[in-house]
């Protein structure tokens, strides 16, 4: 908003942040500039009832801003490999499951689509790469579905996302996969520009990007919105976008 300087927000103290993964940066603004200090992170599915690992109150900033807390009472979370299924060890990267009195059933009529996502051992799989820290705090770090893979290399579009929102030109981000005769794929952000009168091309955009991103993260394209597609519930619809500039590639 662009009058967002005069509310008065004050008298705020706490509130959720849930829905969709948010950026650290905008989390550290809700504090600071909205007076949430004890503002917390809820992670979960609709299918989990629906949050499975919460913040707390008296968490530092950095865990509130940065993870999406602990699991709650009563409910088990553990990351797997998304291949073999094999639990990981903290610190390492892989799909995040959980199981507990809160997941569902099943889809109803649909025990082919069930099958899909809660295993045998009653572990739903909820299609999120994440990491365990050793402190037991859980970090999302990005979907499977869109990861990249570059020349073999896996890119996670919400690291390259997490950094560009620190550019004083961006005011949201979205990175994707499009295909690339060289490497199969390579990154492309997609941004929304704070103020469409000063542009921002590819080449200031990737030299923000040098010695800070490893360099197969880089994003190759920029392409700049207005908006982004959104769901009905108010998500980013990546799959439209991929869909978009990947049929541009593809044309050449």
């Amino acid at each position: 908003l662009s009058d967002f300087a005069t509310y008065d927000l004050s008298s705020l103290r706490t509130g959720i942040m849930a829905g969709s993964p948010c950026p650290v940066e905008v989390m550290k603004r809700v504090v600071a500039e909205m007076h949430m200090e004890e503002v917390s992170i809820c992670y979960g599915m609709t299918e989990t009832s629906p949050v499975s690992t919460q913040t707390r109150r008296t968490d530092d900033l950095e865990r509130r801003t940065g993870t999406v807390g602990r699991v709650l009472p009563h409910i088990e979370v553990k990351v797997v490999d998304p291949v073999s299924g094999v639990t990981l060890p903290r610190g390492a990267s892989g799909e995040l499951c959980t199981r507990g009195y809160s997941v569902m059933l099943g889809y109803w009529d649909e025990p082919a689509r069930t099958t899909e996502v809660i295993d045998a051992g009653r572990w739903m799989h909820t299609g999120d790469l994440a990491v365990m820290r050793e402190d037991g705090y859980v970090q999302i770090v990005g979907r499977i579905k869109d990861m990249i893979i570059r020349g073999g290399e896996n890119i996670y579009p919400r690291e390259i996302e997490e950094f560009l929102y620190g550019h004083p030109k961006i005011a949201d981000v979205q990175v994707v996969g499009v295909p690339d005769e060289r490497y199969g794929e390579v990154p492309l952000a997609c941004v929304i520009l704070r103020d469409a009168a000063d542009p921002l091309g590819i080449e200031e955009l990737r030299g923000f990007c040098e010695g800070q991103l490893a360099h197969y993260k880089i994003p190759a394209g920029l392409r700049i919105l207005e908006s982004f597609p959104m769901t009905v519930s108010g998500k980013v619809r990546k799959i439209e976008l991929r869909e978009r500039y990947g049929a541009e590639s593809r044309r050449g």
